[in-house]
């Protein structure tokens, strides 16, 4: 059976399902997935149909576009319904769009849940013998939901293969198989997220497609010498948001850095934490907000500044020195010495390229991914999620090989002594070289910067009243980061 044939018999599945959880309580029913996007309407014949309040906003929305708002969704997972187990009554709240009650039944298989069925509460409404019923069906639902997240999970030789492979026959014979792969789940749009470096190199430890939320795929990918990456495959639903691949960056980072302080990865679970007894994602009644949704809306010293390197490795293998113990062994030649660059260092950080449509650039979209990452490791004001888009000179310093971004002329400025002449040369050209500015941010008289600034002149031969060799320098201290 083909991948777009299996997917036509799973609809018929869910939507056989749906009817027979509204035939068993005699109510409208709907099936979405845990990212609240619609998957089987049953419409239930009854004169209750009839009553223009079933079709409130925000049920209309759901059904007309097949998904809800995300702020329709944190309204309704801050009723629990992400922890629970069993049937969870929401009252109806006109302000909301809400005009009646729901009753949502919780679709959960191996202890996550995985989608949400969602019934009109009326006056009587079912039984709890009839809710119990219907509870079972739910999880003959999520037993289809798990084979179906299992597939995408899958996935990560296809995609790893597509992110791996050379240019030519064999980049797209790896997006044949990945197209063929995820049958009518192929077209966009998408985006790639890196999470890098990730952890682990253990495959056990990489989630996969279904423990992140709005993923399609996932798999590890070598970075720098020794380390892995992880690239995630999301779906998106337009190309102008990258909402869905910055949340799933951040869940992800999340569980990056419960890695790195040993609380594993195992016990991972999707969206918006799902096992029981886990704490829930909002409270009853607002939006992230603080509104109910609606169907529309949706001064240091000169000593005592910023310093350090990154001590993170990208994609081309070179590493920056962090900062090291009193004692430890200083920089080698062509390496960044402790304090050289400002920033502090993070240990993980991930990026998000610009959204695709289909899968033939997704090698492109992986450059851009691993490029955010490694600006949002040596710059952590563009982090800890960095957008492609949105990391300035870092796209162009992030394309060039290793050995060009660690220009000799700055290679005097970066030993261990003059890690504030480093600083001071740096904040200089980000100020646009005003020095009233500059020595603001630096906390140092005017005098004193001008000092240091003549110092950068001799150690490096540049002169700063030179458009290009300032140019030169800023590039040089930025690429010293990667």
């Amino acid at each position: 059976m083909t991948s777009d044939a299996a997917a036509f018999h799973r609809a018929g599945d869910y939507q056989e399902l749906v009817d027979e959880i509204s035939e068993l309580l005699g109510v409208p029913a709907t099936l979405e997935n845990r990212d609240f996007e619609l998957i089987a309407f049953g419409a239930y014949d009854s004169e209750g149909d009839l009553d223009p309040s079933a079709l409130d906003p925000v049920r209309t929305r759901s059904i007309l576009t097949r998904r809800s708002t995300a702020a329709v969704r944190t309204w309704f997972e801050g009723f629990g319904i992400t922890r629970a187990s069993a049937p969870v009554r929401i009252p109806p709240t006109p302000e909301a769009g809400v005009y009646r009650g729901r009753i949502c039944l919780p679709v959960r298989h191996r202890g996550v849940v995985l989608g949400y069925v969602w019934l009109l509460d009326s006056d009587p409404g079912p039984t709890d013998r009839q809710l119990e019923a219907a509870m079972r069906v739910t999880a003959r639902i999520g037993a289809l939901l798990a084979d179906e997240v299992q597939h995408g999970a899958d996935l990560s030789r296809e995609l790893r293969a597509v992110l791996t492979a050379e240019r030519g026959w064999q980049a797209d014979m790896a997006v044949a198989a990945l197209r063929t792969a995820l049958g009518s789940r192929g077209d966009g749009p998408y985006a790639v997220v890196c999470v890098a470096p990730w952890p682990s190199a253990d495959p056990e430890d990489a989630p996969s497609a279904r423990t992140v939320p709005h993923a399609t795929a996932s798999c590890t990918v070598p970075w720098g010498v020794s380390d892995q990456s992880l690239a995630v495959l999301v779906r998106l639903r337009a190309t102008d948001t990258l909402t869905p691949a910055n949340s799933a960056a951040t869940r992800l980072l999340e569980r990056a850095r419960g890695m790195d302080r040993g609380g594993g990865a195992h016990g991972e679970t999707g969206s918006g934490g799902t096992r029981d007894g886990e704490p829930g994602t909002g409270r009853p009644g607002t939006t992230e907000a603080g509104r109910p949704p609606s169907a529309e809306n949706k001064g240091s010293g000169p000593d005592n500044g910023r310093s350090a390197g990154c001590g993170d490795s990208g994609p081309g293998g070179s590493r920056s020195f962090a900062e090291r113990p009193a004692g430890g062994s200083s920089a080698g030649p062509g390496r960044v010495a402790p304090g050289a660059v400002r920033g502090t260092p993070v240990a993980v950080a991930a990026g998000v390229a610009t959204p695709r449509v289909g899968l033939a650039e997704l090698a492109p979209a992986w450059q851009e991914a691993s490029a955010a990452a490694r600006a949002a490791l040596a710059e952590p004001r563009l982090g800890p999620v960095a957008e492609w888009s949105r990391i300035g000179p870092y796209r162009l310093l992030t394309s060039l090989p290793p050995e060009t971004a660690h220009d000799p002329v700055v290679r005097p400025l970066l030993s261990p002594a003059h890690r504030e002449l480093a600083r001071t040369a740096e904040t200089y050209l980000d100020c646009a070289g005003q020095a009233a500015r500059t020595a603001a941010e630096l906390g140092i008289h005017r005098q004193t910067l001008y000092y240091r600034l003549s110092r950068v002149e001799q150690l490096t031969g540049l002169d700063l009243d030179d458009g290009e060799d300032r140019l030169l320098l800023h590039m040089a201290l930025k690429g010293a980061r990667l």
